[in-house]
C-alpha cells in the first residue's frame, strides 16, 4: 500500500469518526430528551392536556410540558437564574390553569393552548432542534432542563392561594404596569415597579405606519373621511398611566383606551407616541407586551446583577411567596 493511499484511508477514516461524534452525540441527545426519565418522575403524576392546534391536544408530564414552555417563551442564552424565574412562573401560571373550573371556548378539552397571545408559548423537540439547529441543541436543552429540575414543584402564592404569574417581554425600562390600568381591576400583587435593566436595544423606539383608510378600517370608524391635511393631532392622547402609558386616546370624537388601540392595530406596546405625514399614521413604540409582571429582559438584568431566581420572582410579584407543591394526591 502505498504512502498516498495509506494517507486518504487515514484521513477518510478520520472524517467518519468525527462526523460520527459531531453528528450521532447531537442525535442521541434529541432522543434522549424526548421522553426524560427524570422529568417524568419530578412531574409527581401532574398531567398536562394542550391544544397545539384546533382538534389536536397532548397529553404531558407538567415538568417535561414545563421544558417546551421556558424555550419558547426565553432565550436559552439568558442567565439560569432568569430561566429558573420563568419555570417557576410558568409552573404557577399551568396548574392556575389546570385547576380552574371553567372550561376556555379556546379550547374546551385542554387546559392550556401554545398560542402565547391567549395561554404561553410551547414549542416541542422538533420546533426546538430548528430554532437552536442541530450543534446548539444540545447544550440549551440541557440548560433550560436544568432551570425546570432545580425548580421542580415550586410556585408562587399570594395569602396560600396560586397568583396569576402574567409576564411579558420588555417593558422598555420605562417600569412594569399595574394590573388595573391593563384589566381594569387591582391585583395585590401585579402592581408597578421601576424595571430600567432593559438593555438598550430594547429601550430603543419601534415605528409602526398605516394608511389612513387601514387606520380608520382597523378601528372600525366608518364613514370617517381621510383628512385632507395630514395634521399631527389626529390622534389626541388624552391622559397616560402612572407609568407613563397611553390610557386614552381620542380620534375621529372616539374615545379608545389604549390597550384597546394597542390589540386593534397590533402595536408592540402602549408605550407611544404618534404623527400622522404623507397620508400614513406612524406610531413609535417602546418595550414589547402588556407590561404588567415579570419583565423578562429586566429579570435577566437583574440576573446578570447577582438577583437570584428567588429575588427576581419576589420583585416583580409584590407579595408573593414561593411554595413547594406536594406530590399529587397528597
Amino acid at each position: 500500500m502505498s504512502t498516498w493511499t495509506r494517507g486518504y484511508k487515514i484521513l477518510g477514516l478520520a472524517v467518519l469518526i468525527y462526523c460520527l461524534v459531531m453528528l450521532g452525540i447531537p442525535a442521541l441527545l434529541v432522543r434522549g430528551c424526548g421522553f426524560d426519565r427524570g422529568m417524568v418522575e419530578e412531574s409527581n403524576g401532574r398531567m398536562v392536556r394542550v391544544q397545539l392546534a384546533p382538534g389536536r391536544v397532548v397529553t404531558l408530564p407538567l415538568e417535561t410540558y414545563l421544558i417546551g414552555v421556558v424555550a419558547a417563551e426565553m432565550p436559552a442564552k439568558f442567565d439560569i437564574e432568569a430561566l429558573k424565574a420563568q419555570a417557576v412562573a410558568a409552573r404557577t401560571y399551568t396548574l392556575l390553569r389546570i385547576n380552574g373550573k371553567a372550561s376556555d371556548r379556546k379550547h374546551p378539552d385542554a387546559a392550556l393552548c401554545a398560542d402565547p397571545g391567549h395561554c404561553q408559548a410551547w414549542l416541542s423537540l422538533g420546533d426546538l432542534r430548528k430554532r437552536w439547529g442541530l450543534f446548539a441543541f444540545g447544550s440549551n436543552y440541557e440548560k433550560v432542563a436544568s432551570a425546570v429540575r432545580a425548580t421542580a414543584g415550586e410556585v408562587l402564592v399570594y395569602r396560600d392561594e396560586l397568583i396569576d404569574p402574567v409576564y411579558h417581554a420588555s417593558c422598555g425600562g420605562r417600569g412594569t404596569e399595574d394590573a388595573r390600568e391593563v384589566w381594569g381591576r387591582d391585583i395585590p400583587y401585579l402592581k408597578r415597579v421601576p424595571c430600567r435593566w432593559d438593555p438598550p436595544e430594547r429601550q430603543g423606539v419601534v415605528a409602526t405606519s398605516f394608511s389612513m383608510k387601514d387606520f380608520f378600517t382597523r378601528l372600525g370608524i366608518t364613514g370617517q373621511a381621510v383628512p385632507a391635511s395630514n395634521a399631527g393631532d389626529l390622534v389626541q392622547v388624552l391622559d397616560r398611566t402612572g407609568s407613563g402609558r397611553v390610557r386614552r386616546v381620542e380620534i375621529a370624537s372616539q374615545v379608545f383606551r389604549g390597550v384597546e388601540l394597542r390589540k386593534a392595530l397590533g402595536l408592540r406596546s402602549t408605550d407611544f407616541t404618534v404623527s400622522a405625514a404623507g397620508g400614513k399614521v406612524t406610531f413609535y413604540t417602546r418595550g414589547y407586551g402588556h407590561a404588567v409582571g415579570m419583565c423578562q429582559y429586566g429579570a435577566q438584568g437583574l440576573a446578570l446583577r447577582g438577583q437570584t431566581y428567588r429575588q427576581i420572582l419576589e420583585y416583580y410579584y409584590r407579595g408573593a411567596v414561593m411554595k413547594k407543591l406536594p406530590e399529587a394526591g397528597n
